[in-house]
C-alpha cells in the first residue's frame, strides 16, 4: 500500500501531479468545447428548421457526415489537414511553418461532432413544442426574434436538457482522444506512467477514478440545472394567468 501511496505522491518520485495536470487539461478541454459545440449545433437546428432548401440540406450533411465519422478519425482530420491548410495559406505571404495545436485541434474535432448529435436533440426539442405558440406569440405583436427569447427557449432548454447532458458525459470520455495527438491529458499521463513504472492495473485504476469523479461531479450540476429550469417553468406558469390579464 505505501508503494502505491508513494506512486501517486507529488514530486520527481511520484505521478501524482501528473495525473492530476492531465486530468485537469481534461476537463478544460471539454468545458472549451461545450460552447462551440452548443452554439454550432443550435444553428444547425435552426438551419433544418429553415425555409431554404439549401440550408436545409448543408444542415442535414453536416449532421450525416459528423455522426458517421468516428471520433477518432475526425480528430486526424482536424489535425493533420487543419494544419496542411494553415501552412499553404501561411505561404502565400511567409516562409515561417507552423506547428498544429492539439489542443485547439481536438477542441474543433470534438465540437463538430458534438454539435452534428445536439443538433438532431435541439430539433426533437423544437419539434415537441405546439406550433400553437408561435403563432400566438405572432398574434400578440412579437417579433421572432423575441418569441425566441422569451417564449421558446425556455422550453426549449428544458426539453433538451436531459439529451445535452449525456452528450456531455460522452465529450467527457471522448477527451480521451486527444491522446493520440500528444496533448498530455489524463489518459495520456497515465499511459507515460504505466510505461514507466510497469503498474498497468493501478495506474489505470486510478484514472478510471479520476473520470468516475469528473462524471459525478457533471451529474450533480446537471441535476441542478435540471431543478433550476422546472422551478423557472412553474414560476412562470404561476404568472401566466396574472400577464394574461395583463394583457386583457
Amino acid at each position: 500500500m505505501t508503494e502505491y501511496l508513494q506512486l501517486l505522491s507529488y514530486g520527481p518520485t511520484g505521478w501524482g501531479d501528473e495525473m492530476l495536470k492531465g486530468a485537469g487539461i481534461t476537463l478544460a478541454l471539454a468545458l472549451a468545447t461545450l460552447p462551440l459545440g452548443l452554439v454550432l449545433g443550435f444553428a444547425l437546428a435552426l438551419a433544418r428548421r429553415s425555409a431554404s432548401r439549401t440550408l436545409r440540406g448543408l444542415a442535414e450533411a453536416f449532421s450525416t457526415i459528423f455522426r458517421a465519422l468516428p471520433e477518432l478519425l475526425t480528430l486526424f482530420l482536424v489535425f493533420f489537414g487543419g494544419q496542411l491548410l494553415l501552412q499553404a495559406i501561411l505561404r502565400l505571404f511567409t516562409d515561417t511553418s507552423i506547428q498544429a495545436n492539439g489542443f485547439v485541434a481536438g477542441m474543433i474535432a470534438l465540437g463538430l461532432v458534438f454539435a452534428a448529435y445536439a443538433s438532431e436533440v435541439f430539433t426533437a426539442a423544437f419539434g415537441a413544442i405546439p406550433v400553437g405558440q408561435w403563432e400566438g406569440a405572432s398574434a400578440l405583436g412579437l417579433r421572432r426574434s423575441h418569441t425566441m427569447r422569451l417564449i421558446i427557449a425556455p422550453q426549449l432548454l428544458r426539453l433538451a436538457l436531459p439529451g445535452l447532458a449525456n452528450l456531455w458525459l460522452v465529450l467527457l470520455k471522448d477527451t480521451s482522444l486527444v491522446s493520440a495527438v500528444a496533448l498530455n491529458d489524463l489518459l495520456r499521463m497515465t499511459s507515460v506512467a504505466v510505461g514507466t513504472t510497469k503498474q498497468p492495473f493501478f495506474f489505470y485504476l486510478v484514472a478510471c477514478l479520476l473520470y468516475l469523479v469528473m462524471a459525478v461531479v457533471s451529474s450533480f450540476a446537471i441535476n441542478a440545472i435540471e431543478r433550476w429550469s422546472e422551478r423557472s417553468e412553474r414560476q412562470r406558469g404561476a404568472a401566466s394567468p396574472v400577464e394574461g390579464r395583463a394583457l386583457a
